[in-house]
């Protein structure tokens, strides 16, 4: 094996052993609230025959792609809890090295890229979206935008099969909007690694428009509308900015005040395409009128921003101070143990009080053939009753959730949701 590639490898095996050690804790907790529905969707939208109908609407056909996995899940390992989280760090293992292959071929930040990903591999501020199942949207987003921006920015030096890249990084562009709606803020995210090309672009100019088509014709049926937690009147210039500023703490903040007071002025270009990352990542998430404050899984793709400016932080400190690299090693590993330890600890223990109530309805109904008469829980029912269904094999119907129905089924067992202690 050449050096280079045996060099490449080590980083590799270096920044997935990093992704593992942090999110391992999400192996052992449970399935979460919507994670039930949505598998029990998934086995019509993401089964092969039904290809054509989940294509054809305009509302699910921009999730395929978590359909067709929590599909092969299904078809798998049934509702082993496991697999699903397996298979959600499996992707942010994947995404991570993208995101240091991105670093390789983007010139600004080629020289911090090792350092983004293994940031990027254990940063705490995204768990969401690697810890619960149902936000496995925004990874494969991630996977497709990566790859097909990987692709776009190595077309760029390799002049012989540059065609070839650019057609692989349109497909791949393709299934990244067939992943999540917000998808389309990928093209200016394009625009902004090579911004000298942007008339290259205009097979994913033209692939945004029809999924901005599909969106705008999913407006009467979608409850992603209809619900009214989604809007264009929402306070975005409260949202966008508070985001911003949490996203950066602590490491962000650590890192840009480094890189302004310390680096040469040919560092703040590099630095402000990382600022601006952050900013256009954030963007479609900022119309939500249920809260000022950007839910973690949805901060995945702005989370690269800021990985990046903590890489070019610590490549500067690695170049210009080698007397002091004691001192840089001390720093690093105090934001992977900070990090690490957070997701162990309190993330940990969120996420399985988050599964605690679907956990304790399935053993009950499990261990019992009675009908379940449900006092309180803490999700809506739709999700207990797809629950029971998937995890017990029992009917929905088991579930009583009136005391009209307690009294024709005078022998059922009353549960009500017990936080654990």
């Amino acid at each position: 094996m050449k050096p280079a590639s045996r060099t490449l490898a080590l980083e590799l095996l270096f920044v997935a052993g990093l992704a593992v050690l942090a999110y391992a804790p999400s192996l052992n907790i449970g399935l979460i609230a919507d994670d039930y529905p949505n598998i029990s969707q998934a086995r019509t939208w993401g089964n092969p025959a039904g290809l054509s109908t989940l294509l054809a609407d305009a509302q699910f056909r921009l999730r395929s792609t978590s359909y067709w996995v929590m599909y092969v899940l299904w078809a798998a390992a049934g509702v082993a809890p496991v697999a699903y989280h397996a298979a959600s760090l499996l992707l942010h293992v994947l995404n991570c090295w993208l995101l240091l292959a991105a670093g390789r071929a983007w010139p600004p930040m080629r020289a911090g890229a090792l350092y983004a990903a293994a940031f990027f591999a254990v940063h705490e501020g995204h768990q969401e979206a690697v810890m619960w199942f149902s936000a496995i949207s925004e990874l494969l987003m991630f996977f497709f935008g990566f790859a097909a921006a990987v692709c776009w920015l190595e077309s760029h030096r390799e002049a012989a099969g540059a065609w070839k890249l650019e057609v692989a990084s349109a497909g791949l562009f393709a299934l990244a909007l067939l992943s999540k709606e917000s998808a389309v803020i990928l093209l200016p995210l394009l625009l902004l690694a090579a911004p000298d090309r942007w008339k290259r672009l205009w097979p994913q100019a033209a692939l945004c428009a029809l999924a901005l088509a599909s969106i705008g014709a999913s407006r009467t049926n979608s409850f992603r509308f209809t619900d009214g937690s989604f809007s264009l009147s929402a306070p975005f210039w409260m949202t966008w900015p508070e985001s911003f500023v949490r996203l950066l703490w602590i490491w962000g903040w650590l890192a840009l005040v480094f890189l302004l007071a310390c680096t040469p002025r040919g560092m703040r270009r590099p630095t402000l395409a990382a600022l601006a990352w952050i900013g256009i990542g954030l963007v479609p998430y900022c119309f939500l009128t249920y809260s000022t404050r950007i839910p973690s899984r949805q901060t995945y793709l702005a989370s690269a921003g800021l990985a990046w400016m903590f890489g070019l932080a610590a490549a500067h400190w690695r170049d210009a101070w080698p007397h002091r690299r004691r001192a840089l090693a001390v720093f690093l590993a105090l934001a992977l143990v900070h990090n690490t330890v957070y997701l162990w600890t309190k993330k940990r223990n969120q996420f399985r009080e988050r599964a605690a109530p679907t956990d304790q309805l399935i053993a009950l109904a499990r261990s019992t053939p009675a009908p379940i008469f449900v006092e309180c829980f803490p999700w809506p029912s739709f999700v207990a009753g797809e629950a029971v269904r998937l995890a017990a094999g029992r009917p929905p119907e088991t579930l009583l959730w009136d005391r009209t129905s307690l009294q024709l089924h005078p022998d059922a067992v009353r549960y009500c949701y017990q936080e654990r202690r």
